[in-house]
């Protein structure tokens, strides 16, 4: 089994505390539903830098930055991708960048 990164792009912080707990369950459920693929369920990110290669630096992301992270194992990319369309941000307009994730 290979492993692979969900990066999370985009989607909207809920609003309220009954938003905010039907998105949490909708998380718990699909992350519950990859059983034993799941590696590491990730966090949300807050706001970014980037550090160009000539030093200078940037707000992070541009136009879509990165969101969260979660860590998976699957067969092949396929299946990850398949994981992947499942992911209750795909609902608020976000992505999931699915990318293979390299022992060294």
């Amino acid at each position: 089994m290979a492993k692979f990164a969900f990066v999370y792009h985009g989607g909207k912080a809920p609003e309220g505390e009954e938003e905010q707990a039907k998105v949490m369950a909708a998380w718990g459920a699909w992350m519950q539903g990859m059983g034993a693929s799941l590696v590491e369920g990730g966090n949300p990110f807050g706001p970014s830098k980037t550090v160009n290669a000539d030093g200078s630096v940037a707000d992070g992301g541009g136009a879509n930055p990165a969101s969260g992270y979660s860590m998976i194992e699957a067969a092949d990319i396929d299946e990850a991708v398949a994981h992947a369309k499942g992911c209750p941000i795909l609902v608020d307009g976000g992505s999931v960048e699915v990318c293979e994730a390299f022992d060294m």
